[in-house]
């Protein structure tokens, strides 16, 4: 019996490498889609690689593509929370008249 490649490791890499990018250059929290879509992808190969696991090659693709979905989901995570207190600040600096002029 010939191994193929496992349907849907690339997809989960180029996921994983994607919610990265997007966050650390693009889009900040955004990221965490691909992060999402990386991991139920990974999940879905994951279960077909473990069903006949000499049927199929680049399961370390899908491993990879994991973990760099659990790092940008973690990295879109805390950019999240700082464009919250970012924007907190803003706010209570308004509401608390910090941010008048007097010239």
């Amino acid at each position: 019996m010939s191994q193929q490649p496992l349907p849907g490791a690339s997809t989960v890499l180029t996921m994983g490498i994607l919610s990265i990018v997007g966050t650390l250059i693009c889009c900040g929290p955004f990221g965490a889609i691909f992060s999402i879509i990386g991991l139920v992808k990974a999940k879905t190969a994951t279960q077909l690689y473990e069903s006949s696991p000499e049927s199929y090659t680049d399961y370390s693709n899908v491993k990879t593509g994991k973990i760099l979905s659990y790092v940008g989901l973690g990295l879109s995570l805390i950019s999240l929370v700082f464009v919250i207190l970012y924007f907190g600040f803003i706010v209570a600096a308004i509401t608390t008249g910090e941010l008048s002029r007097e010239f």
